[in-house]
């Protein structure tokens, strides 16, 4: 599903007033379904990436799909500005400098591979995100990522450190799935 520019507009809005509202009041913007269309009320996973003057500021996001849309942009905002455990909360000062980036995800889908060549194959720079698991440990990166890591095999070892496995590791048991993205700017 393809939002609107309009649709756009008021999702980029309600992360940054859930920001402000979170510099406030300390909770994320409090949301009436009523007052948003059916399309903003679909039950969808997101992610809300902050950067400031083009560096990581946060970036907080579900890959299951749990709330409705408008909720899951407003309560994700929200932790991507206070609760990254990698910053600090975000300031009134910095405030007015971060640039929001939304992230829509559809659903995940299992990747079939027979080996790490073979998986390596089927990856779509620039389209696909990639969720690993292996046991216990998992991770994932939006496909705004192949940006920074443009070549599939870095992409894959670079998800691979970031999942809490070696560059080199492969095992029969690793799972990749692939989604998709609706990026907002």
């Amino acid at each position: 599903m393809l939002l609107t520019n309009e649709q756009q507009k008021l999702l980029l809005k309600i992360a940054r007033d859930s920001i402000q509202h979170g510099l406030t009041h300390g909770v994320p913007l409090p949301i009436n379904l009523e007052n948003y269309p059916d399309e903003l009320q679909e039950i969808r996973a997101t992610f809300v990436t902050l950067e400031i003057s083009g560096q990581l500021r946060g970036c907080i996001g579900m890959l299951e799909a749990v709330q409705p849309l408008v909720m899951d942009i407003a309560k994700n905002a929200f932790l991507a500005a206070f609760d990254d455990p990698r910053f600090p909360p975000v300031s009134a000062t910095e405030f007015a400098k971060l640039e929001i980036h939304l992230s829509i995800l559809s659903p995940a889908e299992p990747i079939n591979f027979k080996s790490e060549e073979d998986l390596i194959r089927q990856l779509r720079p620039q389209v696909d995100g990639l969720i690993m698991q292996e046991s216990h440990r998992r991770g994932t990166f939006l496909p705004s990522v192949w940006d920074s890591l443009p070549e599939p095999c870095q992409f894959l070892q670079h998800l691979k450190l970031k999942t809490g496995l070696p560059e080199n590791y492969w095992s029969d048991t690793l799972q990749v799935r692939r989604y998709g993205c609706e990026m907002i700017r």
